[in-house]
């Protein structure tokens, strides 16, 4: 059985727009396949396996359910309730003020000291790393990224 699985999605590949399209018809009960002909042929895999092996069980899509709940990739919710200390609205990823964050970038040494509010950088006062990491160097950067600066107290 795993290797008639294996052969029908292996057949995918080779098998024409058209005949994926029609394919995909005839799983989903659609009038027209959306999307390219990669994305057409991960959906297909997905059903023929789920077809001849079964779906998820009820207790795999629970989890993913709470999973949602917890950590909303749309609204960012885990990193909203997460990362901002309830005291003063800092993000917990920070240390604390007065600390300063090191990188090594392009043979230099990059010292940010971090404010109450904001960061400083040779000098001048900047409202997040982001703004930071692309005056260093010179493209937009996530500066958490750009940093290494990671969640503490968190796995």
């Amino acid at each position: 059985m795993q290797e008639n699985i294996a052969g029908q999605i292996e057949a995918l590949k080779t098998a024409t727009t058209a005949q994926i399209s029609t394919l995909y018809r005839q799983y989903f009960d659609e009038k027209a396949a959306p999307g390219n002909r990669t994305f057409l042929i991960r959906q297909l895999a997905y059903q023929i396996q789920e077809r001849a092996l079964g779906g998820l069980s009820t207790a795999a899509k629970d989890s993913i359910r709470e999973l949602i709940q917890a950590y909303d990739p749309i609204n960012k919710l885990a990193v909203k309730t997460n990362s901002l200390d309830k005291a003063g609205g800092r993000d917990n990823r920070l240390p604390t003020p007065g600390s300063f964050i090191t990188k090594k970038y392009k043979g230099k040494r990059i010292d940010v000291k971090v404010l109450e509010q904001g960061f400083e950088y040779q000098g001048t006062i900047y409202s997040n790393l982001s703004a930071v990491a692309e005056v260093v160097t010179g493209a937009h950067w996530n500066g958490f990224a750009f940093f290494g600066v990671k969640n503490r107290g968190r796995n």
